[in-house]
C-alpha cells in the first residue's frame, strides 16, 4: 500500500456532543477566518475536516462553500441502508446529498455504549463508499498485553472484510483509518509513540495494492509535537476535545503539514 510519505496529510476534529449553538457558530467562523489562509503556506499539501453534530452538517456545508473554503465536513455516524424503516437513524445518502464528504464509524465509544460491532462498521463503510463517502473507520486493540502483533491481529480483524472477500468495498474508494488503542483511553500513561509507529506500519503494510487511497491517523489524545514522534507510521491526526479550541486545531494543522514556508 502506498508509504506515508507519499500521500497527502490529514488532520481532523470531532465535536462529539460538546458544542451547543453558540459554540458552534464562534469554533467555524474562528476556523473559516485562519485555516484556509493556512492551508496554502504549508510545507506538505494537506486535507482537513471537521465532524460536527447531525443537526449542523448542513449550516456547515453550506458556510464552507459560501467561503469557498477547502474544508470537509462529516457526519459521527450513520445507517448501512440509503433507506427504510430504520427510525431515528441518518442515511449515508442523505449525508451524500447534504454535501458531506465522509462518515465516522466504529469509535470506541459506540462499541462500547451502544453495541456496535465490526460487522456492522463493515456494513457502514460499505454504505459510505456507495454513495461516494469516504469511510473514516475507527480501529484499536482492547489488550496491551502482546505487543504490536497482537494490536494488528485485533485491528485487522475490525477491517479485513473492507478490504477483502466478495464483499469489499471498490478498489478504487478511498478509506481512513483512525487508529487508538483502547486500552489507552482516559489512562494516565497513553499508548507510546513507538507503539503507535510499529503498529500503524503493521496495518499499512497488511492493506492489500489497490488504486484508492488508505490513509491512517492516530486518533488519541493529541498535543504539542506529537505528530513528530508519529510521522513513521500516520498521516495525520485526528482529534477530539484537544482540538475544541481553534487555535490548538490550527496549531495542530501547522505541525502535520510539516510547518509553513519561509
Amino acid at each position: 500500500m502506498t508509504s506515508t510519505e507519499s500521500n497527502r496529510r490529514l488532520v481532523g476534529v470531532s465535536y462529539k456532543m460538546y458544542f451547543d449553538e453558540e459554540k458552534h457558530e464562534k469554533y467555524l467562523n474562528t476556523i473559516l477566518e485562519t485555516v484556509p489562509q493556512v492551508l496554502p503556506t504549508l510545507n506538505r499539501p494537506t486535507d482537513v475536516f471537521i465532524i460536527p453534530d447531525f443537526l449542523h452538517i448542513i449550516p456547515y456545508v453550506q458556510k464552507v462553500a459560501h467561503a469557498k473554503a477547502p474544508l470537509w465536513i462529516g457526519a459521527q455516524d450513520a445507517h448501512h441502508e440509503d433507506a427504510g424503516a430504520f427510525t431515528g437513524e441518518v442515511s449515508p445518502k442523505g449525508i451524500a446529498q447534504a454535501g458531506g464528504k465522509l462518515i465516522e464509524m466504529g469509535h470506541a465509544e459506540r462499541r462500547r455504549l451502544f453495541g456496535e460491532t465490526d460487522e456492522w462498521v463493515v456494513k457502514k463503510a460499505k454504505g459510505a463508499a456507495r454513495n461516494n463517502l469516504i469511510p473514516l473507520i475507527c480501529i484499536g486493540e482492547l489488550h496491551k498485553e502482546g505487543g504490536a502483533q497482537n494490536a494488528l491481529e485485533e485491528c485487522w480483524k475490525q477491517v479485513s472484510a473492507v478490504f477483502e472477500g466478495e464483499g469489499k468495498i471498490d478498489d478504487d474508494k478511498e478509506v481512513i483509518l483512525a487508529y487508538e488503542p483502547v486500552w489507552a483511553i482516559g489512562k494516565s500513561e497513553p499508548a507510546s509513540a513507538d507503539h503507535v509507529v510499529q503498529v500503524t506500519k503493521l496495518i499499512r503494510a497488511k492493506v492489500p495494492k489497490r488504486s484508492g487511497t488508505v490513509r491512517i491517523l492516530y486518533g488519541g489524545s493529541a498535543g504539542p509535537g506529537l505528530f513528530d514522534k508519529l510521522k513513521e507510521g500516520v498521516d495525520g491526526l485526528f482529534l477530539g476535545r484537544f482540538a475544541h479550541d481553534p487555535k490548538a486545531f490550527l496549531e495542530t494543522i501547522i505541525e502535520v503539514g510539516g510547518g509553513r514556508k519561509q
